[in-house]
Parts: C-alpha cells; sequence; structure tokens
C-alpha cells in the first residue's frame, strides 16, 4: 500500500473510510430492525452488500494505517472526527450482535424442543421401576432434518 503523502489524499481517504462507515452503519441498523422484527428472509437478503461494504471498509482502514502518524498531524480534526464514527458503528454492531444471538438462542430453543417432542413421540410409553414414565431412549430418537433455506 501506498503510504498517503499530502493533506488532500488524507482529506480524500478519511472521507472515503467515513461514508463506508456510515453506509455499512445503516446496513446493520437495517438488518437490526429486520431480524427483531421476525423478518428474517429479508434480513439475509442483506448479507452480500454488507460482505462487501466490509471488504472496501477493511482495505480502506489497512491504507490508512499504514499512514497514521501522518493522518493524526496533518488533519487532527477529521481523525476525531472518524474516531466518533467508529464509536456509533461499534455502538451499532453491540446493539445488531445482541439481537442476532436473541435469534439464535430463540431458533435453538425450538430446534431442542422439537427434537424433544419428535424422541418422545416416538418412544413407547412405559412405566419405569420407580412407577413414573421412562425417559425416552435416545436410540429410538430420529435425525431431525432442518432445511436451511428460508
Amino acid at each position: 500500500m501506498k503510504p498517503i503523502t499530502t493533506a488532500a489524499e488524507a482529506e480524500q481517504a478519511i472521507e472515503q473510510l467515513t461514508a463506508l462507515i456510515e453506509r455499512l452503519t445503516g446496513l446493520v441498523e437495517q438488518e437490526t430492525l429486520l431480524m427483531h422484527a421476525g423478518k428474517i428472509r429479508a434480513a439475509c437478503a442483506l448479507e452480500p452488500a454488507k460482505a462487501e461494504l466490509a471488504g472496501q471498509l477493511f482495505a480502506a482502514g489497512e491504507q490508512l494505517k499504514v499512514s497514521g502518524k501522518f493522518l493524526l498531524r496533518t488533519v487532527p480534526a477529521r481523525c476525531a472526527a472518524l474516531v466518533r464514527v467508529q464509536e456509533i458503528f461499534r455502538a451499532v454492531l453491540q446493539k445488531n450482535m445482541i439481537v442476532l444471538a436473541t435469534a439464535h438462542a430463540v431458533s435453538e430453543g425450538i430446534m431442542r424442543r422439537l427434537s424433544s417432542d419428535l424422541a418422545r413421540k416416538a418412544s413407547p410409553q412405559v412405566y419405569g421401576a420407580t412407577g413414573r414414565t421412562a425417559a425416552p431412549n435416545p436410540k429410538h430418537g430420529r435425525p431431525l432434518a432442518v432445511s436451511r433455506t428460508l
């Protein structure tokens, strides 16, 4: 990567990175709202655009890393503004990860419950030595097929 050598290049590079972060922030917020509303298919449709922006963000960030000291000396106010944009992005990402983790936990709970119910129905209903119904035998459990197509 070619280091940044002029103030104009520094301004342009920071502006480009800021724009990428803001676009990705908007996309992540949109994904969060869709997931929160249970619109998983629509949220998954955002993945290619998110991946593209993340790749561009990584490349732009690497270029700025090469010239970090120069940027701080040349355009300190722009660097401070970039830090604020990054903090906002970090907060949006944190909220997004909480929503995604919640959706994952809920779906995992549903799948475990479904698997348990199917195993219980497949097992013979007998009483054990204590006079209570016996727990389902894992040998009677059937594999649970899941379609990954939403």
